[in-house]
């Protein structure tokens, strides 16, 4: 682990872990396991008192002597595991063209990236999202079997990883979209939106079901991320 070669040369590292059995096994010199979902190291986000306390705890590690050093954040309430995308019951009637939803979206997305200083997460597939009709006809080609691509496709990129691009794109530009149009939105909230009541969650859940159904192992592996 890179801490171990920093703390050779003489820098003393710290460690959030969201995983303890990897921390267990790597040994870290110090190490604070957090219970909070992949993706939030530092707990809820827009909470900032308790992030503040993540930070503390991990810093407090440095006042410990010896190690491996392995504490738990001593966090009240563990929050619940998001639920796979399978799990979540999609609406009946989702019958919307998912190319218009993404333009309906836009303007919130927008607002998004300039309330944030032009920071998003968007921009894996290179693809500028005022041109993801393309990407979202792209997708559902994929979903029909059918042997897809796209010219902006980079050449060194295989056509499996560059619709896992896509599709990381587009959950991005969907969760963004709907914090700027309902900031109160819990993590949960926002999950069971996306796959419960979009086309393109729709959409994603059928591609997946498809690489998932393929005989090519590169497909099989590259569906496992795409919906959850």
């Amino acid at each position: 682990m890179l801490a171990h070669v920093f703390e050779t040369a003489g820098i003393t590292t710290l460690t959030i872990a969201m995983v303890r059995e990897h921390a267990e096994k790597v040994k870290p010199p110090r190490a604070l396991f957090v219970p909070f979902s992949f993706g939030y190291a530092l707990g809820k986000p827009n909470d900032p008192p308790l992030q503040h306390r993540v930070i503390a705890a991990a810093l407090e590690l440095l006042q410990r002597d010896g190690g491996p050093v392995l504490e738990d954040f001593p966090e009240e309430q563990t929050p619940q595991p998001l639920l796979q995308a399978s799990a979540i019951a999609s609406a009946v009637d989702i019958e919307r063209d998912p190319a218009d939803e993404v333009t309906m979206l836009r303007p919130y997305y927008e607002r998004w990236v300039e309330d944030h200083g032009g920071r998003t997460a968007v921009g894996l597939c290179g693809v500028p999202q005022r041109r993801w009709r393309g990407v979202v006809r792209f997708l559902e080609a994929c979903s029909r079997g059918e042997e897809a691509d796209m010219k902006e496709r980079p050449a060194g990129v295989p056509v499996a990883q560059f619709l896992r691009y896509c599709v990381d794109d587009l959950k991005a530009f969907y969760y963004e979209a709907r914090m700027a149009q309902r900031p109160t939105s819990s993590e949960p909230e926002l999950h069971r939106w996306f796959w419960g009541e979009t086309a393109i969650g729709h959409l994603i859940r059928t591609v997946a079901e498809r690489m998932q159904a393929s005989d090519d192992p590169t497909l099989k592996y590259m569906a496992n991320g795409l919906a959850r």
